[in-house]
């Protein structure tokens, strides 16, 4: 009610000021945006309406009495968004991942890891950094070129190879039928499992055990 009112009166300004053909024209105009509004709940905006209602903002001072289809809130939200895809497009780097090594620093540190082969990586990245080459260690490390080592034997191949050398030493209890507990030490060879030596006792020792 109190905006059909504040329509009227400043339709009648425009019309006692010569502006007849103005008020009238905006009376048409949000008579059918007033319909237009209780038939569709939620009309369908396009980017080249959210531009318009943004330059509007700058630009007239009462947009806000205006506003039919839409929210204030909605065009400030609409405009924050923009600003936050400007700044987030201007901050992005102009090529993902990490900056690329100079040519001239790669060749660099592979002269000289080739030169010396027993230099680490921060041995390296010192030398780099008295010549006055502003390089990482990371990256040193990762442009020095390693031989690869060959890949050791597994343990089921070392036990293959040197099974005719193995052996294995068992120190256990037995116990009799008569309740003696007696101590028993056996050399046991893998590779025709032959008891080498085996040995029982009572009470061992030491010595015994030597």
């Amino acid at each position: 009610m109190v905006a059909a009112l504040v329509l009227v009166l400043r339709s009648l300004a425009l019309i006692c000021g010569g502006h007849r053909a103005v008020a009238l024209e905006n009376l048409v105009l949000r008579q059918q945006l007033a319909v237009f509004k209780r038939t569709v709940k939620r009309p369908q905006r396009r980017r080249g309406d959210r531009l318009f209602w943004m330059l509007l903002v700058n630009a007239w001072r009462d947009w806000r009495t205006a506003l039919i289809v839409v929210h204030p809130d909605t065009v400030v939200r609409w405009h924050r968004q923009w600003l936050r895809r400007q700044w987030t497009r201007r901050s992005a780097p102009s090529r993902p991942g990490r900056p690329s090594t100079n040519a001239a620093i790669r060749t660099l540190v592979m002269k000289i890891a080739a030169a010396n082969p027993l230099w680490g990586a921060p041995r390296i990245h010192g030398e780099l950094g008295k010549l006055g080459v502003d390089v990482s260690e990371r990256t040193v490390s990762r442009l020095v070129r390693r031989p690869r080592r060959p890949r050791s034997q597994t343990w089921r191949t070392f036990l293959t190879n040197h099974t005719a050398a193995l052996g294995s030493i068992d120190f256990f209890t037995v116990q009799t039928i008569t309740g003696r507990v007696l101590f028993v030490f056996v050399v046991l060879l893998h590779h025709r499992r032959r008891v080498v030596h085996f040995n029982i006792t009572e009470h061992p020792t030491a010595a015994w055990t030597a």
